[in-house]
């Protein structure tokens, strides 16, 4: 089961190329942090402007890099069914540890073309898949009955990710789907409310720059103690709101650059933030006693 603190990770960029230097030290921090998995490729990973030869790149240095000491995730979703099952069959032969594949987005299909699209690659792929319902980025969501109803048709779709500030959700997919389906936090601020209603932990962004921190807010709900969890969440709530404060990664990852982790460098349409919301990032991770070097 994927559960606890898992890193949506940047994909460095320099000179117009992924830097898989900067790739490698990232993975090991987070090896060195306790992190609990690494999920590369996603949309935190700036997964829209990879070319398909980098995506599949990106995924099979992850893991080699890796090499076991830290279980890696590709971002394996795409809004043409055909290519989500090319970029999950390539992360099964490569030894990826699961795929996570979004909910086909702009086509906005029916319940039962999502439904469809689910089951086709499941059952081309057999690796452990997690769904990622993000209704804000694809226009459509994957409603708990169509969701219910491929796990119940294909046993390797074994959870998903919840971008959604909708706690009734959450219960009925606790409830429908039971224990052993895991659910993850999509949204660092949501963390704590999920997890108190049962969900497994969070694909996080804000562990990108205090891993540590987070581990310890999943560790603590996981293991009960959700008076510790409460005082971590409300500790590191003012960094979960700064990295949204334009879309993201572009904070994480320019708070990664502040850090010396990476180039700031995007692709278009990403670019740099705003001078004024980037002092204002700045200022937030200053009170975190975070070493700033850029």
């Amino acid at each position: 089961m994927f559960e606890g603190s898992i890193v949506a990770l940047i994909t460095p960029f320099k000179n117009g190329e992924v830097d898989y230097e900067a790739l490698a030290k990232l993975i090991d921090f987070h090896v060195e942090n306790g992190t609990d998995a690494v999920l590369v490729c996603g949309t935190t990973g700036e997964s829209p402007s990879l070319t398909f030869e980098e995506h599949d790149k990106v995924v099979e240095f992850a893991v080699k890099h890796a090499n076991g000491r830290i279980k890696v995730i590709a971002g394996t979703g795409a809004n043409a069914t055909h290519e989500a099952v090319h970029l999950t069959a390539h992360a099964k032969e490569v030894g990826a540890d699961g795929a996570l594949l979004v909910v086909p987005y702009y086509n906005k299909p029916t319940q039962e073309g999502i439904y469809r699209h689910f089951v086709t690659v499941a059952k081309e792929v057999d690796i452990p898949i997690l769904v990622y319902n993000i209704p804000s980025r694809t226009g459509v969501e994957i409603s708990v009955e169509t969701l219910y109803r491929v796990v119940k048709e294909c046993p390797n779709v074994v959870g998903s990710k919840e971008s959604v500030a909708n706690m009734d959700r959450i219960s009925e997919m606790k409830k429908k789907l039971g224990d052993n389906f895991s659910i993850l936090s999509g949204d660092d601020s949501l963390t704590l409310p999920m997890m108190a209603l049962g969900a497994k932990g969070v694909i996080s962004v804000a562990n990108n720059v205090m891993p540590k921190e987070v581990k310890e807010l999943t560790s603590s709900a996981l293991a009960g103690d959700f008076k510790k969890a409460r005082e971590i969440h409300y500790r590191l709530y003012d960094l979960f709101k700064a990295l949204f404060l334009e879309t993201n990664p572009i904070p994480v990852k320019t708070a990664c650059w502040m850090l010396g982790m990476c180039e700031k460098e995007f692709r278009l349409p990403l670019c740099e933030m705003k001078p004024e919301n980037e002092k204002k990032l700045r200022e937030v991770l200053k009170s975190y006693g975070l070493n700033l070097v850029n």
